[in-house]
């Protein structure tokens, strides 16, 4: 099969979309496929071009057999909506016409593009109709709908228009997938027919990702007691999450010695967490690990915190909730029970409600004195991820649809 693949971000991002596309492509190589990815040089979460490539020329290499054509893109100082708009277009504009080489050249079985970009949606369309192609959308976030609810953008008339053409170009899809049941179940405001709808979860790797059986080097390297609770954000620090609960909360514990508060990761919300955290002691920040520290990191957790904005749910489902659970610890979430988010982690964690820094302290609290609870719930998050989320399964499902769609 030959695929190519869409979407702004992609590997050696380490965070979010770009981590799971990257991880995509490389196991349908392996498999075989002949795999071409059109995307941008990294800079997710860091909102900077990664050392080593430019954000103002294109550039071809080759990652674990997956050809990639990266394509420049602006990449803004502050963050806005209307420079997250100018963003994601410079994008769209620059790969408009690699996209179309690539379907004339390579004749594509299938092309896949990834939301976010919304603007990625037409190109990818085009380059399918004219390769002679099946039309793949995966949506990682309902990106139009969330900024419109988060308030990035505004206008009731803007918003008519903007939905509007997304339901336009959705319907045009042999296939739409994404990565919930609720988000599924989203898509009958967009008039994607029932029969053309896939569920294509994020996963974790179980074998890398596993509760480990001493105690996490990065304790010790930190400097961390045995006998200190850590309770760990590890992720994207940007506006969708919510996150200054997270600091409201431990301002109300700092009384509790023996709770750590550790915020590991980057993005546009960073400087701002700090100067909030910056007189209390039970805070700390660390830099975006890499891979290979990645099982590490997750095991210096005995609680991981899992914020997220009410005004956001379901319209996006956190990456990074596969490794929590993986990793066997128990969850504290601030989401409501109907959520998708909320259905799984009520039964490895505890749901707070959102925007309730109050209610957020008293369940680390509670989970922080329960030791024997946290272990319970660990074992069922582990217990989930191996059932639902093992990547070679979800990988393979994939490939199986990927493979019948390139045949008809």
């Amino acid at each position: 099969m030959r695929l190519l693949i869409y979407g702004i971000n992609f590997s050696p991002e380490l965070t979010g979309i770009g981590k799971y596309t990257g991880e995509m492509a490389a196991w349908l190589s392996a498999r075989g496929h002949d795999v071409r990815v059109v995307t941008a040089p990294p800079y997710y979460p860091q909102w900077r071009v990664q050392e080593g490539y430019a954000g103002w020329r294109y550039r071809r290499e080759t990652l674990k057999g997956v050809h990639i054509y990266r394509c420049p893109l602006w990449v803004p100082r502050r963050l806005s909506g209307l420079n997250r708009l100018l963003h994601l277009a410079s994008f769209s504009v620059s790969s408009l016409p690699v996209m179309l080489w690539s379907g004339l050249w390579s004749r594509p079985d299938v092309v896949l593009v990834v939301e976010p970009t919304s603007f990625c949606i037409p190109v990818a369309w085009m380059t399918a109709r004219i390769g002679a192609a099946a039309a793949w959308l995966h949506i990682q976030d309902f990106e139009l709908d969330a900024a419109f609810e988060l308030g990035l953008l505004r206008g009731a008339r803007i918003k008519r228009w903007a939905l509007a053409m997304e339901r336009f170009w959705m319907h045009r899809f042999e296939r739409v997938s994404t990565i919930s049941e609720r988000m599924l179940e989203r898509l009958d405001a967009k008039a994607v027919m029932r029969e053309r709808r896939v569920l294509f979860p994020n996963w974790v790797d179980i074998h890398a990702i596993k509760p480990m059986t001493q105690v996490s080097p990065l304790r010790h390297e930190l400097g961390i007691a045995d006998t200190t609770v850590v309770a760990l954000y590890a992720g994207n620090l940007g506006a969708k999450q919510g996150l200054e609960i997270l600091v409201q909360a431990f301002q109300r514990l700092v009384d509790r010695k023996d709770l750590l508060l550790v915020i590991c990761g980057d993005g546009g919300e960073r400087e701002k967490l700090q100067a909030m955290a910056r007189s209390f002691d039970n805070i700390r920040f660390l830099a975006l690990q890499p891979m290979e520290r990645l099982n590490a990191l997750l095991n210096l957790a005995d609680i991981h915190l899992l914020p997220q904005r009410e005004d956001a749910a379901d319209l996006v489902m956190p990456s990074k909730l596969t490794g929590m659970l993986a990793s066997g610890r128990p969850v504290i979430a601030t989401t409501q029970p109907d959520t998708q988010v909320g259905k799984v982690v009520s039964g490895c964690g505890i749901l707070v409600r959102p925007g309730d820094p109050d209610a957020f302290a008293t369940a680390i609290s509670q989970l922080a004195d329960a030791p024997v609870q946290r272990r319970e719930l660990g074992a069922q998050a582990r217990r989930y991820a191996e059932t639902q989320l093992d990547k070679v399964r979800i990988l393979s499902a994939l490939e199986s649809r990927l493979l019948d769609l390139a045949r008809r």
